[in-house]
């Protein structure tokens, strides 16, 4: 490597720096090209992708099925807003309520803006059909939850960093400790209009909770009359082994939430998948967005469903995720304390006497598998469903070199 390719990486971290707010502390790598489950960055370094952007890259980079409907699209029209129909829409509704088992899609752009919009269709269903008294709706959440960044998302977080200096918050919601249904049976009451959680606690740090919890959140909803809305952007689309995590525990919630892995990595997708007795509470010009269910995002949404209905992706991470298991299981007591797997996404907790996550993931880096932190020493691992299972064991391989060089 010369020193001028060298030089690349330290100029874009200067700019970026300089440029650019201070709301992410990403690991120094420039990224400009990727394929499958491998990234090259500006100096020419290839590093092996294990974070795929948190779920969004289930499918790998560049995936040649998503990236040939995105181009044929771009030919033709890539916009219209809402206030048209536009031929690629219907095709993709269906296609994934079809997939979902549900009736109806409200299709959206981000995570954040899909949770956005089953709050309010959860509070409009409780005052239109359950008869809860004007401005009195409840959601119950759970402690510990991701579910986005915005004013209204963040009111219900418990995560310091994620809300603090950024009030006054919005009322509504109640948090009770995830995984514990007695907790969530003694906070439901006559206003409450939804059960929001995550099947699987992502940004927590994969935290799995009991096989028999999310079965007992459904039988508890179903017989208090509230809604169970189920947070699958990040464990849903094959990611955990299953077109959805719910799938994985016997359930189906009344909304699903899906975003990231929906864009294929292309364009930001997300939606609210339901039935009409739910999703049919929203009336014409009560919700919307001016990029929702365009023309772009509804035919590379379409080419992801088309991925998952044979089952081969949820097959593949099902198979290499027993896989990865064995392989970080048998590190435990070797720099680990604990690992956590769902389908080809692991938690891995790392003893914090020898190294913080972060560190951690550093020096993975060097070795050249890309891996991210959270919570302070547990790393995330969630590589694209297309990884090898060579690829998956050497990166396997890099993280025991690096607990041993810690040791």
């Amino acid at each position: 490597m010369t020193a001028e390719l060298a030089s690349e990486t330290a100029r874009y971290l200067e700019q970026a720096e300089e440029y650019g707010a201070h709301n992410y502390h990403p690991l120094p790598i420039v990224v400009s090209e990727a394929f499958g489950a491998w990234v090259t960055d500006v100096d020419g370094k290839r590093y092996l992708d294990c974070l795929a952007a948190y779920s969004a890259l289930n499918f790998g980079h560049g995936h040649p099925v998503l990236v040939d409907a995105a181009k044929a699209q771009l030919d033709r029209v890539t916009l219209t807003s809402r206030a048209f129909h536009n031929d690629r829409l219907g095709p993709f509704l269906e296609g994934l309520a079809k997939l979902a088992g549900k009736q109806m899609v409200l299709p959206m752009n981000t995570g954040a803006e899909a949770v956005e919009s089953a709050v309010k269709i959860a509070r409009a269903w409780g005052y239109r059909v359950k008869g809860v008294e004007p401005g009195r709706a409840k959601i119950i959440v759970a402690e510990g939850n991701f579910h986005g960044r915005t004013t209204t998302i963040i009111s219900f977080s418990t995560d310091p960093e994620a809300r603090a200096d950024f009030g006054p918050y919005t009322p509504g919601f109640v948090a009770v400790p995830y995984g514990d249904a007695d907790a969530l049976a003694a906070a439901i009451d006559d206003d409450t209009v939804a059960v929001l959680i995550e099947p699987i606690q992502g940004e927590a740090g994969i935290i799995i909770p009991p096989d028999e919890y999310l079965p007992e959140v459904r039988r508890l909803t179903r017989s208090s009359n509230v809604l169970f809305i189920a947070d699958e952007i990040q464990s849903g689309l094959g990611r955990t082994g299953a077109t959805f995590q719910c799938d994985n525990a016997g359930v189906i919630p009344d909304l699903y939430l899906l975003g990231k892995a929906l864009g294929g990595g292309i364009v930001p997708v997300s939606a609210v998948v339901g039935d009409a007795d739910v999703l049919g509470v929203l009336r014409p010009g009560e919700h919307g967005s001016t990029f929702g269910g365009n023309p772009l995002a509804a035919a590379v949404g379409l080419a992801v469903v088309g991925l998952l209905e044979s089952g081969d992706y949820q097959r593949r991470a099902a198979a290499l995720g027993e896989h990865l298991r064995g392989r970080l299981e048998a590190l435990i007591g070797r720099g680990v304390l604990a690992v956590r797997v769902a389908g080809l996404w692991a938690g891995v907790d790392i003893d914090p006497a020898l190294a913080s996550g972060r560190r951690v993931a550093e020096l993975l880096a060097e070795r050249g598998v890309l891996a991210k932190d959270t919570h302070g020493s547990t790393i995330r691992l969630a590589p694209p469903i297309v990884i090898e299972q060579d690829e998956l064991d050497w990166a396997v391989d890099q993280l025991e070199a690096v607990l041993a060089s810690l040791a």
